[in-house]
């Protein structure tokens, strides 16, 4: 079983990257760890890399934490904090930089479920100190998942999403981003879950990220303080 699903991921990682340089894809690429301390409350550190061309002409990485405390089996508040940073296109990292940034932001998100479907909204507030000046900006993402295969350890192993999110601000134009995102997840272990996904972004006249096709890939490690209790498996909507 483990060497066929070790095939069906090298196929279609195979798959994804030839698509990837015949269609001159990006990169996005994602290592995330967290820490669930109680069933409410959990930790997280995540870095993130990214690329305008299939693994070249790297121009942006982030990395950033936070903490998560969910108030209800269907409501979850995060508040996080990161540095974000952005380089010229042309190559890899050139400077001078479009945006150096820091980034304060509390989050909301709300789940439903629709028998097998899980459904997530997510509200999300920037406060971003960037050295072109202070900014406000505000994300929501409404997402779609289905957990699928046979369920071992109170989790399914496999999992298909898809979200769209719109990004907008307090000053005109307004409208300043929208980013599509289709997944497919597969979780080897209780704690660990490999993404792979295509990711599409439309920007509108701002220069801290250009739009363009990724090819993402996620690495997510989750860790579970020892207690007698059942601690909740995570199988929310991955990070973008």
């Amino acid at each position: 079983m483990k060497q066929t699903l070790f095939s069906i991921i090298v196929i279609i990682l195979w798959t994804n990257t030839t698509v990837a340089q015949t269609f001159d894809l990006g990169s996005w690429n994602i290592l995330n760890l967290k820490y669930s301390h109680t069933d409410k409350l959990s930790f997280f550190g995540e870095g993130q890399l990214r690329s305008l061309k299939f693994y070249s002409n790297f121009h942006y990485y982030e990395y950033k934490g936070g903490i998560n405390y969910k108030v209800h089996k269907a409501v979850m508040l995060t508040l996080g904090a990161g540095s974000y940073q952005t380089y010229k296109e042309g190559g890899d990292f050139v400077l001078p930089k479009n945006n150096d940034e820091f980034r304060l932001w509390p989050q909301l998100i709300l789940f439903q479920s629709i028998s097998k479907l899980k459904i997530e909204q997510r509200y999300r507030a920037e406060f971003r100190f960037t050295n072109n000046g202070y900014r406000n900006r505000f994300r929501y993402r409404l997402g779609v998942s289905y957990p699928f295969g046979k369920e071992r350890n109170e989790y399914k192993p496999f999992q298909v999403s898809a979200s769209n999110e719109i990004f907008f601000t307090d000053k005109e134009p307004y409208f300043e981003r929208n980013r599509m995102l289709l997944a497919f997840n597969y979780k080897p272990s209780k704690a660990t879950t490999i993404q792979i996904g295509y990711l599409h972004q439309f920007d509108y006249k701002i220069n801290d990220e250009t739009g363009r096709d990724f090819f993402q890939i996620g690495y997510f490690i989750e860790l579970f303080r020892k207690t007698s209790q059942k601690t909740a498996i995570d199988t929310d909507i991955k990070e973008n």
